[in-house]
């Protein structure tokens, strides 16, 4: 990990691709080595991607910029289940999600609906770190919105997410297993709708400070009412994956996108 700017170096690397998930990749370790190295690459610099990577810290960003999040709170591995869930119960209403602090691709990610689940969901999100995240359950539809840099973010189509797994989730599984989840691109929005979705996606880009390609997950009211979950700084570039469906539905093929992603790399830093 600490070699590889000398690698880069030795090797004339002119830009790294960055297609990393997680800790060190997508936090912004990764991107701070590169910066001390001189050398371009690809996606949102090292506070952007640390602040996605920290969903509370994001959270309260989003807050601040007027934009609409599920309520919550975090917990450590000193709360007990009972207490965490009493205070769900009474501030929250059940179900509530909980969730790792830091972490990707949906993993550690449950819900909870009575008192017994908590312990479970509780000892899943913190194996990933010392604290969890524990939100309101916002009913509604699965959104999420590819946001492009340039003088001024533009979204790309808008994607509604139907997971096809046994949980209902957008978890591990739904993203990455073919056929764990139906994509509708683009998303049959109201025009009021399509307005909220992709004013509160390119809001919660330009909060972060991100740059290049992120992804905003969202939740869809039945009212209309957008809130952001949360934004992937390196989104998920395989077969399956979201960005590429939504700039193949714009008319950008693959190794457009790619061209586009390693230019803007070139010309932001």
């Amino acid at each position: 990990y600490e070699e590889l700017p000398s690698l880069l170096r030795r090797e004339g690397c002119e830009v790294a691709v960055l297609a990393l998930h997680g800790p060190y990749g997508e936090d912004g370790h990764v991107q701070a080595l590169l910066e001390v190295a001189g050398i371009p690459y690809t996606g949102s610099g090292v506070l952007a991607s640390a602040l996605g990577m920290n969903k509370a810290a994001s959270k309260r960003i989003f807050k601040a910029a007027g934009l609409s999040v599920p309520e919550g709170f975090e917990v450590s591995r000193e709360t007990s289940p009972k207490e965490a869930f009493e205070r769900a119960e009474k501030e929250l209403g059940l179900p509530v999600v909980v969730k790792p602090t830091s972490q990707g691709s949906t993993v550690g990610v449950s819900i909870v609906r009575e008192r017994g689940e908590m312990e479970g969901a509780l000892r899943e999100a913190l194996k990933f770190g010392p604290k969890a995240l524990v939100e309101e359950f916002i009913p509604g539809r699965e959104i999420t919105v590819g946001v492009m840099d340039g003088k001024d973010p533009r979204p790309l189509p808008i994607i509604e997410i139907k997971p096809l797994t046994g949980t209902g989730l957008y978890d591990f599984e739904a993203k990455y297993a073919p056929g764990g989840s139906e994509h509708i691109v683009p998303a049959r929005l109201t025009e009021a709708e399509r307005r909220a979705v992709e004013g509160a996606a390119v809001g919660a880009f330009k909060a972060l400070g991100c740059k290049g390609v992120a992804r905003v997950d969202m939740r869809l009211r039945e009212d209309g009412k957008a809130f952001v979950l949360e934004v992937n700084t390196i989104p998920g570039f395989t077969e399956t994956s979201l960005v590429p469906e939504a700039a193949r539905a714009a008319g950008i093929s693959f190794p457009e996108l790619a061209a586009m992603m390693v230019r803007m790399a070139l010309e932001g830093r």
